[in-house]
């Protein structure tokens, strides 16, 4: 087992302080760990991680300078974007559509230096997790496809879709992937949390305590 290394936490990017991170013995590594409606962008060699059911996950890096971020939705986009507007300035919005959650990921890989032609991206989550419900996983899959071909933004790869909850765990500065589907005794667990997180995320701004576990 890896010993925490005698370094100090990589310097988090201003705006991202609060995100939780630590070492990981299991990651050999500093990892940042996101609940839902959260996004983390890093300059450092460190992983992000977090657990999806039929929310999304978008990771996304300059694959030249190593620069990069992952982001964590579950409502693909709000209704002023559905009525055909994609922008906002409005921060808190990025905790609940996917379409600010995207929006503000890929602006602070660029105001941080990325260039959007050196831009990859690799998506996951969306699993229907959520019986006798509306696919949500489903149609985040389908928004993230399309923001993403609107954006002129190319998927490198993929792991959507299906009945499977995921640990997802991504490292920007590489850009390797490790996905862990996880066994069908948590899809209760999470089905529940994500459907408590969805009525949060509908009646008012979201929260940073819901962690899907």
């Amino acid at each position: 087992m890896a010993l925490a290394p005698t370094q100090r936490l990589p310097l988090a990017l201003p705006g991202f302080e609060n995100v939780r991170r630590a070492w990981h013995n299991a990651y050999e590594a500093f990892a940042a760990r996101l609940l839902p409606g959260e996004y983390y962008v890093t300059q450092c060699d460190e992983g992000i991680y977090t657990t999806l059911g039929s929310c999304i996950s978008a990771c996304i890096r300059d694959r030249v300078t190593g620069i990069g971020g992952m982001n964590h939705f579950m409502l693909p986009a709000s209704a002023s974007a559905e009525a055909g507007g994609w922008k906002s300035t409005d921060l808190s919005d990025a905790t609940r559509y996917g379409n600010f959650a995207m929006e503000h990921l890929i602006n602070d890989i660029l105001k941080n230096g990325g260039k959007r032609q050196n831009l990859e991206v690799k998506v996951f989550g969306g699993g229907r997790v959520m019986k006798g419900m509306t696919d949500i996983g489903a149609r985040n899959i389908t928004f993230a496809h399309d923001y993403l071909k609107t954006e002129g933004l190319r998927v490198t790869s993929e792991d959507v879709g299906d009945v499977y909850p995921r640990m997802v765990l991504y490292f920007p500065a590489t850009g390797k992937v490790k996905v862990k589907r996880l066994r069908s005794l948590h899809t209760n667990t999470i089905a529940n949390q994500e459907i408590k997180y969805l009525e949060t995320i509908v009646a008012k701004p979201v929260g940073g305590e819901i962690e899907l576990f």
